[in-house]
């Protein structure tokens, strides 16, 4: 038996209080400053912000560009009529661009180029004039994700709300290592579920009540990250829940979850993102009024 899953009930009773007090100074400069990273990522001319299109491949030829006869339509005024194919054959996808356009992959003007998917974390990104796409691959499908430096998502963005800062919600967790192997069925905003791997689970106390939040991805040699939802979701939170880094765990297995840090997923800003929503155990019971708020539709 893990000696985690033992010892794990004493811990968290020695802990059950958040370790922070209001007295702790540069924790409200912590958090503003994690927060202006968050907008920065956020705004950049290929943040989640710039998404505009999500396109499935089929199998064979997909013509693309602004002309309303291509299999994909990229947003008219931001591209040629006819930009070119995309061949998809297998597990393969080939680009073919028309002579008299130009499309650009690291400042090389392109013709004819076998395009990598993000299933290896490097995809291979296209460029013409203010847009760019590459291809995503997901649940056994290849689709095309388009971006635009110059959207309106971007140039109509005026800050997300949140709520205030309150270090209640820094609270101390123990991490109970899952068997090696262990995976996890995510849902996702598409209707599909995957599996993934999860390395443990988080373990906390909340107003003396013991809940725990199953972490997403490999051995947590890096921060810990989970997807989770909560009662406030779908009135002042978003509805799909909320994304959460928690810094590693240290030798005892100790790190603390700041819900003040909590933000909201790509699908939060646009229709055009493939999210994960909460797993089956990451619902929690009570409103965690920490983080960010619902994205105000009207900035789109």
């Amino acid at each position: 038996m893990n000696i985690m899953k033992m010892i794990a009930p004493l811990i968290l009773a020695l802990i059950g209080c958040p370790r922070l007090t209001a007295a702790d100074s540069g924790y409200l400069e912590s958090i503003e400053a994690w927060h202006q990273h968050r907008v920065q990522s956020l705004t950049r001319p290929d943040g989640w912000l710039s998404l505009s299109g999500l396109f499935w491949l089929k199998q064979g030829e997909n013509s693309f560009g602004s002309d309303l006869s291509n299999d994909i339509r990229f947003p008219q005024e931001k591209c040629d009529p006819f930009i070119g194919i995309f061949l998809l054959q297998g597990d393969s996808v080939e680009m073919v661009i028309r002579p008299e356009v130009d499309v650009r992959n690291q400042g090389q003007t392109v013709q004819r180029l076998r395009l990598r998917s993000d299933q290896g974390g490097s995809p291979t990104v296209l460029i013409h004039h203010s847009l760019s796409w590459h291809i995503i691959y997901r649940d056994g499908r290849f689709a095309v994700r388009l971006k635009d430096g110059e959207s309106t998502a971007l140039k109509g963005f005026r800050g997300i709300e949140r709520f205030p800062v309150d270090e209640k919600w820094a609270i101390e967790a123990v991490f109970i290592k899952s068997d090696s192997g262990s995976m996890l069925q995510v849902p996702t905003i598409l209707g599909s579920t995957s599996q993934e791997a999860t390395p443990g689970l988080l373990e906390f106390i909340y107003e003396g009540q013991r809940y725990s939040l199953h972490v997403l991805g490999n051995e947590p040699d890096e921060d810990l990250f989970i997807v989770f939802g909560d009662a406030g979701n779908g009135e002042e939170s978003y509805g799909g829940g909320r994304f959460l880094s928690v810094k590693r765990p240290d030798q005892e297995g100790r790190t603390i979850i700041d819900f003040n840090r909590a933000y909201n997923p790509p699908c939060a800003f646009t229709p055009y993102a493939t999210c994960p929503l909460p797993p089956v155990g990451n619902m929690l019971p009570f409103k965690v009024t920490a983080g960010e708020k619902a994205y105000n539709q009207l900035h789109h």
